[in-house]
C-alpha cells in the first residue's frame, strides 16, 4: 500500500491549453505521464475559464475568439526529495509558464493496495 503523510512539496505548472510537445501531444500530458513514469504519487491537470500571463492576453471560454488557449494548470505533491529530483524533466518541458513550488502536509494518500483488490470500475470496493 502506498502512503504518504506529513511534509510534502506541491509543484504547480501553469501553461496554455494549446502548448505541446513532441508531435502536437499536449503539454499537460505529456508532463503527467512523466510524473508517472517517474513514480510520483499523483497528478491532475485542472482547465480554467479565464487567465493571463506573461503576455497580458486575458483568455476567457466567454470569448469564442480567445477560447482555444485557456489557462491549465497541472498539480503534483510528493516528497520534497521525489519532487525535487522531477524538475529538471519539467525544465526541458516549459518553455513558457510558471512553475511554483510550495511546501505542503499530506493529512490522506492511500494508493491502491495491490491488484487482488476487488473494486468497480468507479473504484469502490466490492465486499
Amino acid at each position: 500500500m502506498t502512503r504518504l503523510t506529513g511534509s510534502a512539496l506541491r509543484v504547480t505548472v501553469f501553461i496554455g491549453e494549446n502548448d505541446t510537445w513532441w508531435h502536437h501531444k499536449p503539454l499537460y500530458s505529456e508532463i503527467v505521464h512523466r510524473a508517472h513514469a517517474a513514480g510520483l504519487a499523483g497528478a491532475s491537470v485542472f482547465r480554467g475559464i479565464e487567465g493571463f500571463g506573461a503576455s497580458s492576453l486575458i483568455h476567457t471560454s466567454r470569448l469564442l475568439s480567445l477560447s482555444e488557449d485557456l489557462p491549465v494548470a497541472i498539480v503534483v505533491v510528493d516528497t520534497e526529495e521525489r519532487v525535487r529530483a522531477f524538475l529538471p524533466q519539467l525544465d526541458e518541458l516549459v518553455g513558457e509558464g510558471l512553475v511554483i513550488l510550495d511546501d505542503c502536509e499530506v493529512i490522506r494518500y492511500v494508493g491502491r493496495e495491490n491488484s487482488s483488490d476487488k473494486t468497480d470500475k468507479k473504484g469502490k470496493r466490492s465486499l
